[in-house]
């Protein structure tokens, strides 16, 4: 069964120097049908103005990644991290018993475009750390790359929750198949593009809660970028 979360239905914080939509509730948008779906709690779709960011500002127990679409995101945490996260490029921040960081744009003249997707993790109090990796447009062109999961498999970065996160890139006659076991959810993505999955019709920001399915079908994108979630079959996210 795919549940759509149409684009246009997320909600919207327009702050001038950043415009955000939100999949799920978040900060000042709450919507009681939308609280997160499985582990995964939030997924941002952010665009920062040249120049600009977030100022330091502290989490905890969330595993927390960020993936650029156009432009380049500059981080820094109280970890003693410092970097600049460009397209193909994956941050995973695991929040553990406490981090701050900032987030600012790179450039002083063009704006960045990224997800912020929040991921409950499996346990709290944990060693707090930071992982990127970079993937390369042939690594998912025309394919779901693994680019995070519990086991670092296949140079992937680890998240502490047994979740599993792919990504792939589709245009013309380009198609990928996920097998997901039989007692999994899945929420598809849409950061780019559109593209059909198992024959539905997607465009950028549109969303699908997975249930009872054992493969997803991706095909007939148009400079679709796309990001499947492999989850446990939780309705709603719940701190351990």
């Amino acid at each position: 069964m795919l549940t759509l979360r149409n684009a246009s239905e997320r909600g919207l914080a327009d702050h001038g120097w950043l415009k955000s939509f939100h999949t799920f509730s978040f900060g000042h948008y709450r919507n009681p049908r939308e609280q997160g779906f499985s582990d995964l709690l939030v997924i941002n779709d952010d665009r920062v103005a040249a120049g600009k960011g977030f100022g330091q500002h502290p989490h905890r127990d969330m595993e927390i990644f960020s993936y650029v679409l156009e432009g380049a995101l500059e981080h820094k945490d109280t970890l003693g991290t410092g970097s600049v996260i460009r397209p193909g490029d994956v941050q995973l921040m695991s929040a553990g018993h406490g981090v701050a960081h900032s987030e600012y744009n790179h450039s002083p003249s063009t704006p960045v475009h990224f997800l912020q997707i929040w991921i409950v993790p499996d346990r709290v109090g944990a060693e707090p750390r930071y992982q990127q990796e970079h993937f390369s447009p042939e690594q998912k062109r025309g394919r779901l790359q693994l680019i995070i999961s519990p086991d670092g498999a296949d140079g992937s970065l680890n998240v502490r929750q047994d979740a599993r996160v792919y990504a792939g890139l589709f245009s013309g006659d380009e198609s990928a198949t996920l097998t997901l076991a039989a007692d999994r959810y899945a929420y598809v993505h849409v950061a780019t593009g559109s593209v059909e999955l198992n024959g539905q019709l997607l465009h950028e920001g549109d969303g699908v809660r997975v249930r009872e399915e054992t493969m997803l079908h991706l095909s007939r994108g148009i400079d679709a970028e796309v990001l499947v979630f492999d989850l446990r079959p939780n309705e709603l996210p719940q701190m351990p």
